[in-house]
Parts: C-alpha cells; sequence; structure tokens
C-alpha cells in the first residue's frame, strides 16, 4: 500500500476544518445540556483518580529540582517563588493535559469511533441531525469544564506538595517559602495557566473526535485511531504550550523586569 506524500497535509487541513466545524456547531441551537453535563461527569471520572495520584508526587519533583538549583545559586529566599511559577504556569497545564488526553481523550475516540462502526453517525446524518452539534460540542465544552478546574487542583496540590518537601527534605523555613510567593510570581501567571488548561482541553477533545469520527475497519480501526488520537495531541500540546509561553512573555513581562 502506498501512502501519498500529501496525506499529512490532508490529515491536518481535515483536522482544521473539522476544528472550525464544531467552533460554528458551538453556537447553534439547541445546545445539548443533558449531554455536556453527563460528558462532563464522564470525563471528570476517568480523570480525577490519576489526576490525584500524579499531583502529588508531581509538585514534590518540581520543588526538589527547582529547589536544589536555586540552592546552588545561594538564593533559597526564592525557593516558593521559583516552586510557584514552575507549577503554575508550565508544569500544571502540561500534566493536566497528558492527563486529560490519555484518559478523557482516549475515552472519547473510542465511544466516538464505535457509533462510527456501528454506522449510528450515518444514521444521524440521514434523518437530518448533525452529529458535530449534537455529540462532539458536548464533549469538547465538556472536556474543556474539566481542564480547567483539573488544572487548578494540580496548581493547589502541587504547590502544597512542593511546600512540604522543601520543608521536610531540603530544611526549608516554612515563613520563607510562602512569603516568597509574590516575589517573583503575579496574578497573570495563574491566568495565564487557566488558559492554557483551556486550550489544551480544546485540543484533546477536537482530536479524539475527529479519529472517533473518521474512524474505520471495525474495532482495530478504533484501536488505532485512540493510539493515533493520543499521539497527535501529545504533538499539538506541545506546540500550543511553546506558542503561548511566547506570546504571554512578550505581553506580559516578567515582575521586577
Amino acid at each position: 500500500m502506498t501512502v501519498s506524500a500529501t496525506a499529512p497535509l490532508k490529515q491536518a487541513g481535515s483536522l482544521f476544518a473539522f476544528a472550525l466545524d464544531t467552533g460554528r456547531a458551538t453556537f447553534r441551537r439547541p445546545f445539548q445540556v443533558k449531554e455536556f453535563l453527563q460528558q462532563a461527569w464522564f470525563v471528570a471520572s476517568v480523570t480525577i483518580i490519576p489526576t490525584a495520584l500524579v499531583a502529588i508526587p508531581f509538585g514534590a519533583v518540581i520543588a526538589l529540582q527547582v529547589g536544589g538549583l536555586i540552592k546552588q545559586f545561594g538564593a533559597q529566599a526564592f525557593t516558593g517563588s521559583a516552586a510557584v511559577l514552575a507549577v503554575v504556569r508550565e508544569a500544571s497545564p502540561i500534566a493536566t493535559a497528558l492527563l486529560i488526553a490519555g484518559a478523557g481523550g482516549s475515552a472519547i475516540c473510542a465511544d466516538l469511533g464505535s457509533r462510527k462502526i456501528r454506522e449510528e453517525l450515518d444514521a444521524m446524518m440521514v434523518l437530518g441531525i448533525d452529529p458535530i452539534q449534537r455529540l462532539v460540542v458536548p464533549r469538547v465544552l465538556a472536556t474543556m469544564l474539566v481542564a480547567f478546574f483539573l488544572n487548578g487542583f494540580v496548581s493547589v496540590v502541587g504547590v502544597m506538595g512542593g511546600y512540604v518537601f522543601n520543608v521536610v527534605l531540603q530544611d526549608g523555613t516554612p515563613g520563607s517559602y510562602i512569603a516568597s510567593f509574590t516575589a517573583l510570581a503575579h496574578l497573570p501567571d495563574l491566568w495565564q495557566g487557566q488558559a492554557k488548561a483551556l486550550v489544551f482541553g480544546f485540543i484533546a477533545a477536537v482530536v479524539a473526535s475527529y479519529k472517533g469520527c473518521n474512524a474505520g475497519g471495525g474495532p482495530k480501526g478504533v484501536g488505532d485511531a485512540v493510539n493515533q488520537s493520543v499521539v497527535i495531541t501529545f504533538m499539538l500540546l506541545f506546540v500550543a504550550n511553546f506558542s503561548m509561553t511566547a506570546i504571554y512573555f512578550q505581553l506580559v513581562p516578567p515582575k521586577g523586569a
């Protein structure tokens, strides 16, 4: 079987067109409130336990790495602020996105893929029902909402875990760790992290929905679509993270600069 050199470009164009169709369908009525609530609960139920298990050691590793680096420069007074910046601005959105893509996105792709191979999506189109408006939009919005709150949860638990490990293992002082929060970090850093979570949730849900709605070849095709959706989402997440970070630094200068 020969693969066209333009196949990746066609796939990228189809994915972009699918994202635009999803954006347009978001503002159509009626809005599927029941489906949205069901999908929000579903995505939260499959991601909350992995998030809880990852958040504490994740924040601890960040605190240990940042604390060790800061200590080499003799700036232990800024350990808390540096840890907060690392967790809130970069690490927490990435961890949330990976959990959303790996757990929630794969579940969405498998669900829509199974509907596709059972020809349920084709039957909906025959009946005049837009599958994007009926199925995709509620899943995308639900994933964005869950990613937003999960990012806040990971940020809080990560900072608390960093505090405990810095005080216990690195002989830091509790007062110094807490007092240094505002030395380098400020409120726009938190908003940037939350905005990243929303964008990453959108990307994960759109890619998973696209691969699920275009699955074929029976159960094996659905499994392949799930694997491809996770890989593609990871690649797009890192590109989006770099772009948003670069734009943020141009719009909001670092505190004290």
